[in-house]
């Protein structure tokens, strides 16, 4: 693997990051309904009747190792559909696991703020300023967390939240984010697992954000488009929000395969899919 990585580092080192193709007007969206847009990898920001949630932000212009100011290994293929200083202050930033395509240290540091709240795996607040923060929590699987109007509960999902190889003992979540009458799923990061089926009740999922790239080789942590939409269905969940592919060349599909599968797989209920590229916006009244 190193020899495949540093190869992988010096040929990034002139390639350019290309432009999202679109901006999100995010400061537009109303105190009402449920809003969201795709920054990239697996970053959404959203807005539940006026509460913002960033999950895994991941900003910068490469993940891997932080040596000092300098990130080294691998470097975006698209850059963020918003900069940091275009995203509004988010009200809590709501962390899947530990990988370095999820939890990215020099993004939150820039995120710090005693406002801004955290939810975050077992075992990972040590990598955080704590004390930057309003408050950092972590959840165990079916543990949940009150937040403004909001509910936040944990789930096992199919992953592993080693950053290091050797620091097993870090956890790995999936998210159900709850008000009285609004339910979304954050998948983080997943295999194919029947857990989202613990998620169905007689009120359905308006939104699943879910993971569909990096299954080859690593289908043993990561599901194939297929897969995320028939969890997303055991979920019972009306729209699809797709996320964690495209951004980094993390495995090795083709950069625009799984969507293409992911809309063949959805064939003439493709509406469902509900944000396609960076920078676009879903909206639910």
């Amino acid at each position: 693997m190193a020899p495949t990585f540093w190869r992988r580092v010096s040929q990034d080192i002139k390639r350019e990051v290309l432009a999202a193709g679109v901006k999100p007007r995010v400061r537009e969206w109303p105190a009402t309904g449920i809003h969201a847009t795709w920054i990239g990898h697996s970053t959404v920001l959203l807005s539940i009747h006026g509460f913002t949630i960033l999950t895994d932000p991941v900003l910068g212009k490469r993940i891997g190792l932080n040596l000092g100011p300098l990130t080294v290994g691998f470097k975006r293929l698209v850059e963020p559909a918003l900069s940091l200083a275009e995203i509004p202050r988010p009200d809590l930033i709501l962390l899947s696991h530990a990988h370095m395509d999820h939890f990215d240290v020099p993004t939150l540091r820039r995120l710090e703020h005693r406002e801004t709240a955290v939810i975050t795996a077992p075992n990972t607040s040590d990598l955080l300023r704590v004390g930057r923060y309003k408050s950092v929590c972590e959840l165990k699987w079916n543990e949940s967390a009150r937040m403004g109007p909001l509910t936040i509960r944990a789930f096992e999902v199919r992953h592993w939240g080693a950053r290091m190889r050797n620091d097993t003992h870090r956890g790995y979540n999936g998210y159900l984010i709850e008000t009285d009458a609004r339910r979304i799923v954050f998948g983080g990061d997943t295999a194919f697992t029947d857990s989202f089926r613990a998620l169905r009740t007689s009120k359905s999922v308006d939104l699943a954000i879910m993971p569909i790239g990096a299954y080859d080789p690593w289908i043993a942590a990561h599901c194939t488009p297929e897969q995320a939409l028939t969890m997303a269905n055991d979920a019972s969940a009306e729209f699809i929000l797709p996320v964690h592919h495209r951004t980094f060349q993390l495995s090795r599909e083709p950069n625009p395969e799984p969507m293409q599968r992911l809309l063949a797989a959805a064939a003439s209920d493709d509406r469902r899919i509900c944000v396609r590229d960076f920078g676009e916006e879903f909206h639910l009244a």
